[in-house]
Parts: C-alpha cells; sequence; structure tokens
C-alpha cells in the first residue's frame, strides 16, 4: 500500500504531493505578489522586515533563501549582504522562479543574485556553503518537513543562522475564530474573483491548518541538530517566525 501525506485536508500519495504543489504555484505564480498584498492587507512586508532583522545580516554574507518564489524577502537580504554577498533564490517551481526573476530585473537588482530549481528536501549544495538558510512561507508546502530542516542544517556554515517564517497557530481562541472565517471563507473567494483559482486558496487555508504548530516546529529544529532555537508570534500568532543556530 503506497505512503501518504496530506495536500491541504486531503491524503494523497506521498510521490503525488510535490506535483499537486507544483500546479498550485504554476497556477497562482502571474497574480502571487497581488494576493498576498490583498490577503495580508500588506502586513507580509512588515513580517518579512522583521524577520530579517531578526537573523542579523551583514556584507558579504552567503545566503540561502528555499521557496524564494517571486524574490522579495532575497532581495531585501541582498541589499544588506552588499557587493560582496550573495543570495540564491531556489525553488522547486520554475513558473514561480520565472515571476521571481522578472520581478528582480524589473526592480534592477540582478547584482549578487542567482536562481536554483530545487527540492528543499535534497539541496544540491555541499555541507556547510552559507551563513543563513531562509524560508518564508513555504514549509507547509514541503513533503518531509524533517528532511528538509536537517538539508537546511547541513548546508549551513557553523554559527549560521537558518529562519522559518511560516503561518501558524493564533495564541487566542476568538482570534483563531475570525481566522477560520477568514480562511475559509473571504479566502477562496478573493481567490477567485484575483486570481481565478479558488481551489489554489483553498489548498492554502488548509495547508495552514496542517502545519505544525509554534512548540511542534521548534522541536523538529531542535531534532534536525539546531541550537538557541526560538520563535516570535506575529500578529497574535497568524504568522511564527523560528530561528535556529548550527554549532
Amino acid at each position: 500500500m503506497k505512503e501518504t501525506t496530506h495536500f491541504g485536508f486531503k491524503e494523497v500519495p506521498v510521490d503525488e504531493k510535490t506535483y499537486r504543489v507544483r500546479e498550485v504555484f504554476n497556477s497562482v505564480a502571474k497574480r502571487y505578489d497581488l494576493m498576498n498584498d490583498l490577503m495580508s492587507a500588506g502586513l507580509h512586508r512588515l513580517w518579512k522586515r522583521v524577520a530579517i532583522e531578526s537573523i542579523a545580516i551583514r556584507s558579504g554574507m552567503q545566503i540561502l533563501d528555499l521557496a524564494s518564489g517571486t524574490g522579495d524577502l532575497a532581495r531585501a537580504m541582498s541589499r544588506r549582504a552588499g557587493s560582496e554577498g550573495h543570495v540564491v533564490l531556489a525553488d522547486i517551481n520554475d513558473q514561480m522562479l520565472r515571476v521571481g526573476r522578472d520581478r528582480c530585473i524589473d526592480h534592477g537588482e540582478l547584482k549578487g543574485l542567482s536562481w536554483c530549481q530545487c527540492d528543499a528536501e535534497t539541496l544540491p549544495y555541499p555541507d556547510q556553503s552559507f551563513d543563513r538558510v531562509t524560508i518564508g512561507f513555504g514549509l507547509r508546502n514541503v513533503t518531509n518537513k524533517d528532511a528538509a530542516l536537517h538539508e537546511m542544517h547541513r548546508v549551513l556554515k557553523p554559527g549560521g543562522r537558518a529562519l522559518i517564517l511560516e503561518f501558524s497557530t493564533p495564541v487566542s481562541a476568538p482570534l483563531q475564530q475570525i481566522y477560520d472565517v477568514y480562511s475559509f471563507s473571504v479566502l477562496p473567494t478573493m481567490g477567485q474573483l484575483v486570481a481565478q483559482d479558488k481551489e489554489s486558496y483553498q489548498y492554502l487555508a488548509e495547508s495552514i491548518r496542517k502545519h505544525p504548530n509554534q512548540e511542534t516546529l521548534a522541536e523538529m529544529m531542535r531534532q534536525a541538530g539546531f541550537e538557541t532555537v526560538s520563535y516570535q508570534n506575529l500578529t497574535g500568532g497568524i504568522v511564527a517566525m523560528h530561528t535556529g543556530v548550527k554549532s
């Protein structure tokens, strides 16, 4: 019998999830940035700014940004890493990478950036290659999260830091109730009206509910080898920012 995993609230064969996730992001790639602004009322920009501040990027650093998508997190980190630094925009989805490269061209920000289509579970880089490894709003889509966390740890240099920015579990019951109504009623409707794709945004809401909560993810990071693991809730826990250090 085939091993299964979750795709939103559905159970699918493990070897099908990557394909299904790819189809979701192929569908939404061109409207991805617009939908992010609409869904979060622009708050995603603040969340990313706070996240970047938390990992103390310095000039000359080598950085890997997983699930980089349209590249807004990577571009912001590249400015801090400076002309001597380098940021790799990595994503399993070629359509997202193409849109991301177009965004970088539009912003005139190509220097110090490169692109890699790869799977976060099997990174094509040697051990101890990067000073920072980040993943913003992408870990919930990874089939084997433990494998991805181990890979993040492996490619970090000693003393390097990992950052995971992801939707999480609201800290209060009233906020959870409001969030549920928004996620399962407003969000899919918005996806249909703006991106002509209700199903992909239904998956988004479901995938958030299946993602490990704050404490569970922190423990998963420790099991992957990270030390000094901590997290900070943003907007009442709707989003959480986890960090860890490789000793």
